[in-house]
C-alpha cells in the first residue's frame, strides 16, 4: 500500500511553538482553563481520525493498482490528495470518496494523471515481473494491495512503498535498474524502521 500522509509544517511549528510558550510561561499555562488545556490533543485526534478515514477511502478505490501511487496531506479540515494515476477516473474518484468524508470542507486535488503509452506500459509488466518475480520479493506479490508500486512516466521508472528491509529496498532497485527501456530509476522506497 502506497498511500502515505504529510503533515503540513506550518501545523507542526505552530503546536511546537505552543509548547514552548506553554513550558516558558507558566503563568499563560496556569490561566487556561482544563478545557483550552483538551483543545491540542482534541485537534490531534480529529487530524488523526481524518488521516486514518481518508487512507482507508483511498485503498478501498476499486481501480487502484500497483502501477499507481497515492498520498495526502490533511491540515485541519482541508485534504490535498497527491500522486499518479494511469486512469483519469481514479483521480476524480479519489477526490469524491475523500470529499464525503465527515469533517472534510475542501480537497484539493493534485493527482497527476500519467500520459497513455504503449511504451510506459511494457515498462510496468516488465518491472512488475521483474520485482515480483525475485524470490527475495514473491512474498509482497500475495494479497490484494501490493506494498512496491511502480510509477513509469516517460520511461522513467519511480518505486514508492514499504519494505521490511534495506536489502529488499535494494533487490526492488536493481530489479527495476535491470528492465530493459528503462531512462532512469527513482527509489523512493521505505523500510518499516523508517529510513
Amino acid at each position: 500500500m502506497t498511500i502515505r500522509s504529510k503533515r503540513g509544517v506550518a501545523l507542526f511549528s505552530s503546536l511546537a511553538l505552543a509548547a514552548t510558550i506553554a513550558v516558558t510561561t507558566p503563568a499563560v499555562r496556569a490561566s487556561t482553563t482544563p478545557q483550552e488545556q483538551r483543545q491540542p490533543k482534541d485537534s490531534d485526534r480529529i487530524q488523526q481520525r481524518l488521516e486514518r478515514e481518508v487512507r482507508h477511502e483511498l485503498v478501498m478505490l476499486p481501480y487502484f493498482s500497483v502501477f499507481d501511487n497515492l498520498a495526502f496531506k490533511v491540515d485541519g479540515d482541508n485534504v490535498t490528495l497527491l500522486g499518479e494515476v494511469t486512469r483519469p477516473s481514479l483521480k476524480s474518484d479519489a477526490e469524491g470518496a475523500v470529499k464525503r468524508i465527515e469533517g472534510v470542507t475542501t480537497v484539493v486535488n493534485q493527482i497527476e494523471v500519467l500520459p497513455p503509452s504503449p511504451n510506459d506500459d511494457r515498462i510496468r509488466w516488465a518491472a512488475y515481473r521483474a520485482i515480483y518475480g525475485d524470490p527475495m520479493l514473491q512474498r509482497y506479490s500475495v494479497g490484494i494491495q501490493q506494498p512496491i508500486h511502480i510509477v513509469v512516466k516517460n520511461g522513467h521508472l519511480t518505486l514508492e512503498g514499504v519494505v521490511s528491509t534495506e536489502g529488499e529496498k535494494n533487490v526492488a532497485n536493481i530489479r527495476a535498474n535491470g528492465v530493459s527501456g528503462v531512462f532512469s530509476v527513482n527509489n523512493n522506497l521505505r523500510t518499516e524502521s523508517g529510513k
